[in-house]
């Protein structure tokens, strides 16, 4: 499919954007291992997180879904099953990845892959300090890549130094210390998100955090619990940068989640001048919400580095559009990690913005943008990732004339509806086959 976007007038709206994504897998996969039944409001149906339910059924959790409510069997610590075939996580990181951890202290064997894209995705930074607490896992060059297999083993607690911020690995070392014997830690270099600390903790995990410093025990049990799951800031922050970009427009989001381990797209935007206001929600899922209200405005260039990326990883591709319409030069660094997402998400922006006739400078670890030059409409391509997606059709509404992004269903992975949304702010979009 593709979609297809005219140049903009003024967007205005009041909306609630989709649950978060990260939010929404934990959601699932942690009330599995709990006593009793859980309900999960607001959970993000995009093709990420049911990738997340079909392994944790697969794995012999009963999930229904009802009038878009999650409810969740709660197997109990020891109750998942062996599965009957390859578990398929489709095109979700956040699934493979923390789904190594959980699996790794079970009793049973398990085989884990996903599509052309998971299976390049490096997986031997979560597979080796899983290896290191007992772990039997092999895969495709020296078990760095998927499919992988995971045979269920007795773990013992580590200690462990990342050498790198992922919230991802710091995730499936905590699963996998919910069945190891002992403590384990995991000492982060940078602030990373702690969705994962959050629910475990509410769940009736024996976790603790001080200073960059995260331990969990081996609890006798989970309890079930009912959340609502806050909307997605990754997701927000598309919406968030059209209204700041596009002249004449105000929005207001409501319910965002605004976990200070995901807020660095806020710093960054407002270091660039932008206009919004931060109104303090009710927490959901033990998260912090917040009510934006954004309006159009001037931007500047800035400078994003060092502790920053772990808190806006995600928001770069469409930070890097906010970039292309400031004044000025913005300068993105520290950020390799992102060559080994979805796509080469340094390479796959820069060639797309330049289709737009941005001046982009790629890094070995960011991109230098050059802003304050007219964009014109493009045709621009995907590459199968829903960030580049979504954000080249952000850029789009500033453009001149008609852009074009094929490979749009990629969106679905994250942002179910984003058509619809845009449409109901007031941009000129429609999808075509």
């Amino acid at each position: 499919m593709k979609l297809i976007v005219e140049t903009a007038g003024a967007l205005k709206g009041q909306v609630r954007v989709p649950g978060d994504k990260s939010i929404s897998h934990r959601a699932v996969m942690f009330t599995s291992l709990a006593d009793g039944v859980s309900r999960v409001e607001g959970f993000l149906f995009g093709a990420d997180c049911l990738s997340t339910v079909a392994c944790m059924r697969a794995l012999g959790v009963p999930v229904d879904i009802e009038d878009g409510t999650v409810i969740v069997h709660g197997v109990g610590m020891h109750g998942l099953q062996e599965p009957d075939d390859v578990l398929d996580v489709g095109n979700s990181g956040t699934t493979i990845r923390l789904l190594l951890g959980l699996l790794s202290g079970q009793t049973f064997h398990s085989c884990l892959t996903g599509d052309a894209s998971i299976r390049r995705r490096p997986m031997g930074r979560v597979a080796r300090p899983l290896l290191s607490m007992g772990a039997r896992i092999d895969g495709r060059r020296d078990g760095d890549l998927a499919p992988l297999s995971v045979r269920g083993a007795d773990l013992h607690s580590i200690k462990y130094q990342m050498p790198v911020a992922s919230a991802q690995v710091k995730s499936a070392i905590l699963l996998a210390g919910l069945f190891a014997s002992g403590v384990t830690g995991v000492r982060e270099p940078s602030p990373s998100r702690d969705h994962t600390e959050r629910m475990l903790k509410a769940l009736g995990a024996p976790i603790s955090k001080r200073s960059g410093y995260t331990e969990i025990g081996r609890p006798a049990r989970l309890k079930a619990m009912d959340m609502r799951v806050p909307g997605d800031l990754s997701s927000a922050a598309f919406l968030l940068v059209a209204t700041l970009i596009v002249p004449g427009s105000e929005l207001i989001l409501e319910e965002v989640g605004v976990n200070p381990t995901r807020t660095g797209i806020l710093d960054v935007l407002g270091a660039m001048g932008a206009q919004f206001d931060i109104e303090e929600g009710e927490p959901q899922a033990g998260e912090p919400t917040a009510r934006l209200a954004a309006r159009s405005g001037p931007l500047v260039g800035t400078t994003v580095g060092g502790s920053l990326i772990p808190r806006l990883i995600d928001e770069i591709p469409i930070l890097a559009v906010a970039a292309a319409a400031a004044e000025g030069t913005t300068e993105i660094r520290d950020a390799r990690e992102l060559r080994v997402k979805e796509t080469d998400r340094i390479r796959t922006v820069a060639e797309e913005l330049r289709k737009f006739g941005v001046q982009v400078a790629e890094l070995e670890d960011g991109l230098i943008i050059e802003g304050g030059r007219a964009l014109k409409g493009a045709h621009c391509r995907s590459h199968g990732d829903h960030r580049i997606a979504m954000a080249m059709a952000v850029a789009g509404l500033v453009a001149e004339g008609e852009t074009v992004v094929e490979g749009w269903e990629a969106a679905d992975v994250s942002f179910p509806g984003f058509v619809d949304l845009l449409r109901e702010l007031g941009a000129r979009v429609r999808v075509e086959e």
